[in-house]
């Protein structure tokens, strides 16, 4: 439609004409609300993952799946040959996970959101009828999904290889280690995409965005350890020998070596996963980068509820309005 100004009568008219510019018309059903954000989650779990996209797209997701993917295969095929089973369901190799997961967070969680922003097209989205919040919840759900299947499709290949061995332990022990390995593993996918898109969304440009989730989840687990080991080598005890004094460390875990977890995102799931799992035999050696939590367990359940309200704050205050820049 455009104007076209005449002058009537000394006064100037202005009127609308519609100009027929020959387009096909369109006559089919107009999808709603729902459709909208089922189309933008189907839309960025595919982008997530570089499908749909060009080769470079491809190169992080196939490497970080290739990369976590490896060591259940390796395993499951040794066991199936009547080798041992080295890798568990629950801890399934904390540094290998931690290290894939934050370079895959980092590089596609700012695919998901600094594009639009950069591009400005969120005014484009929030004009149909979809409202300010479905944007980031379908974001999130997809990005969930993502690092979900990133996480457990590991595990489901070392399950496989497992039970296709007549020498495994059986069926339904593996198949409870399983269950527990993909709930865990939904745990880390919930906490981790919260975080990397909240900070990803706080800029439009993707090598700020990518520097800015590697350097958190980098920086967060690195001084979280740093801490552990500072507390480790804290109160002695003294005792009287015959030769003289002799200086012994305290048989009891320092409160600052079980809290020392909370700074890290990925130490604080550990510990959360340790409480839970702590009884069950990926654990009985005491393994891992966090010590048990103890008495103090529920500081990590209040630390992963906290992360994850301050990331869906984030999420919500970016985007409450449409022209976000």
């Amino acid at each position: 439609m455009s104007a076209d100004s005449t002058l009537t009568g000394g006064a100037l008219s202005t009127r609308g004409v519609i100009h027929d510019r020959g387009y096909r018309r369109y006559d089919g059903p107009r999808l709603g609300r729902v459709q909208i954000v089922r189309a933008l989650l189907w839309h960025s779990f595919r982008s997530a993952l570089g499908i749909g996209r060009g080769p470079k797209a491809k190169i992080i997701p196939v490497i970080a799946f290739v990369a976590i993917c490896l060591p259940a295969v390796i395993n499951a095929v040794a066991v199936a040959r009547g080798g041992a089973q080295v890798v568990g369901y629950e801890s399934y190799l904390f540094p290998l996970r931690v290290i894939v997961l934050t370079v895959f967070v980092a590089v596609q969680a700012p695919e998901l959101v600094s594009r639009d922003l950069r591009s400005r097209v969120l005014p484009l989205y929030f004009s149909r009828p979809m409202r300010r919040g479905d944007y980031p919840l379908a974001k999130y759900l997809a990005f969930t999904a993502a690092c979900l299947l990133l996480i457990d499709l590991p595990l489901l290949l070392l399950y496989l290889g497992s039970i296709a061995s007549s020498k495994s332990n059986g069926i339904w022990p593996n198949t409870r280690g399983l269950l527990a390995g993909l709930a865990i593993g939904l745990m880390w996918a919930v906490l981790v995409a919260a975080i990397g898109l909240a900070i990803a969304s706080l800029s439009g440009r993707r090598a700020y965005a990518t520097g800015a989730v590697a350097i958190f989840f980098f920086l967060t687990l690195i001084l979280s350890q740093i801490i552990q080991q500072v507390a480790q080598r804290g109160p002695q005890i003294a005792q009287r020998g015959p030769a003289g004094p002799i200086i012994t460390p305290q048989t009891t875990l320092p409160a600052g070596q079980r809290l020392a977890g909370l700074i890290s995102p990925f130490n604080t799931l550990e510990g959360i996963t340790k409480w839970f799992a702590g009884y069950g035999h990926a654990f009985q050696d005491g393994s891992g980068q966090v010590p048990d939590p103890g008495s103090y367990a529920p500081a990590y359940i209040v630390m992963f509820v906290a992360l994850l309200a301050v990331s869906f704050a984030i999420l919500a205050a970016r985007y409450r309005k449409a022209d976000v820049a």
